[in-house]
């Protein structure tokens, strides 16, 4: 219910030249502070991770030159949205939900309803719309990251060539395996937001009752976050043809 309630207000309040922008910016800058750093040094180990699996896999196989591949490939699809998605749960997912459970606990909240101020016009809608367009942007950034910890491993360990590590990944990716990956950003950052949000108007019990309210909203983003990723990557395996380009 509030998911439909903040997408339905956030378009309504855009449309009518109504929406807090300057609410947005504030929460936008918030939220890439907070993030970014966390996030760029998460993304070089992941890709040092996968770049040293997957290459030890394949020079056991024979296989070196599709390298370039298979960790351009696992990174877009799987690596940049779920580091983003992480990043947005814990980090940003978990200052939400204290910043809007401390509202509720200080009643400030029912203050806004008795003055005739819908919290979530308010207050949520403009931080879901921020938490999309970071992590639009936080997706990207963790994709280069990668990849280019990836290319330098490879390419600069002489493992492989930069031509073949390159050629075997522009051989394999497809145009459609970013839109896969912003598009997981998009879902997973609105179901981050809105858990947050909801756990967060949701407290109670005082100081106690935030810090409840923001593992609570760690953890079921985890979990959620995770099945809807099987489930989106299951879709766009049976949708869209796979193949050499």
């Amino acid at each position: 219910m509030l998911a439909v309630e903040a997408t339905t207000v956030a378009a309504t309040d855009i449309v009518r030249r109504r929406f807090s922008w300057e609410e947005f910016l504030l929460q936008a800058w918030f939220m890439t502070r907070v993030s970014l750093l966390p996030t760029i040094l998460v993304a070089i180990p992941f890709g040092v991770i996968i770049s040293v699996q997957i290459g030890a896999v394949a020079g056991q196989v024979g296989a070196t030159s599709f390298s370039g591949a298979v960790n351009g490939i696992g990174i877009l699809r799987q690596g940049a949205p779920l580091v983003t998605s992480l990043m947005i749960a814990g980090a940003v997912g978990s200052a939400i939900c204290s910043d809007l459970g401390a509202r509720q606990v200080r009643e400030e909240i029912d203050a806004l309803k008795v003055m005739g101020i819908s919290p979530v016009q308010r207050l949520v809608a403009p931080r879901v719309v921020a938490a999309l367009v970071v992590a639009l942007l936080l997706t990207i950034i963790v994709a280069m990251t990668a990849m280019i910890t990836a290319y330098v491993l490879n390419v600069g360990g002489g493992t492989i060539s930069s031509g073949a590590y390159l050629d075997s990944f522009v051989s394999f990716s497809q145009p459609t395996d970013l839109l896969l990956a912003e598009l997981k950003a998009l879902v997973f950052g609105f179901i981050a937001t809105i858990v947050a949000a909801h756990k967060g108007l949701s407290a109670s019990g005082g100081p106690k009752g935030v810090a409840d309210a923001v593992n609570q909203s760690v953890v079921l983003s985890v979990i959620l976050l995770a099945v809807v990723n099987v489930a989106i990557t299951q879709a766009y395996v049976m949708l869209v043809p796979q193949g050499i380009a």
